[in-house]
């Protein structure tokens, strides 16, 4: 099986497998919206590339507050990043205070270490529905660092059923292709999909990011980015 056939396969049993959780996470952000919220997200290492793709993205939603800390972005020291998100206490200096209506949106492939897994207990703490994109899989094997696991203390759980390790190629004894950036995205992307279809039932118009690049495009922003810098401070 070519790499393309093998990653379609896998998120084509993604969608399947999380169908009624995505109904389940579309409504909570739909829910957030509808209050003015924010929906704050979260991720350690490579898994900051999803959060990179939840914020200020064409196509994107606005209301997204990132959650970030230099020493958690591998280009900023590869072990350092390692070392960070196994730091018990970071997430709560992180994460702040969470909004009456705020969502948190936690990935994490393995659901293991102190970082993602501290984020998941204080949203749950404030009250607050916490979503959690991370893999079946790799949490089963992985040392429980934190003593439990992201999926354990989510509300909700999207799973990327990623394998443990990550690569996915050559079939018979991966060592490379790692596939967990790819299911990221796409699960993110299937989130976006059905909370259009959500609000579209409900005549929600949905604060949406369009491309800077194309005709209008910052003019369709200004008013998102006035409504939305003053809470999003990343945003200025």
């Amino acid at each position: 099986m070519t790499i393309l056939d093998a990653t379609g396969a896998h998120l084509a049993k993604v969608a399947e497998h999380n169908a009624a959780a995505v109904d389940q996470a579309a409504q909570a952000v739909l829910d957030c919206v509808l209050a003015d919220g924010l929906v704050a997200t979260a991720g350690a290492g490579h898994s900051l590339a999803a959060v990179a793709e939840t914020f200020y993205r064409a196509g994107g939603l606005a209301c997204v507050r990132p959650l970030y800390h230099p020493d958690l972005l591998p280009m900023h020291g590869g072990q350092r990043s390692t070392t960070t998100e196994r730091r018990t206490g970071l997430a709560a200096e992180v994460l702040g205070s969470l909004g009456a209506a705020d969502v948190l949106v936690v990935f994490s492939t393995s659901g293991v270490n102190p970082y993602p897994v501290e984020l998941a207990q204080l949203g749950v703490s404030a009250g607050r529905p916490v979503i959690g994109v991370t893999s079946g899989p790799a949490s089963s094997v992985a040392p429980k660092r934190a003593g439990s696991t992201l999926a354990e203390n989510s509300t909700i759980v999207l799973d990327t059923l990623v394998p443990p390790g990550d690569s996915t190629y050559p079939a018979d004894a991966a060592i490379t292709a790692p596939i967990s950036t790819v299911v990221n995205a796409f699960i993110w992307n299937l989130l976006l999909a059905r909370l259009v279809d959500l609000a579209a039932a409900s005549d929600v118009v949905l604060p949406l990011w369009r491309s800077s690049n194309v005709p209008g495009g910052d003019e369709a922003n200004r008013d998102l980015l006035a409504r939305f810098t003053p809470r999003v401070p990343t945003l200025g």
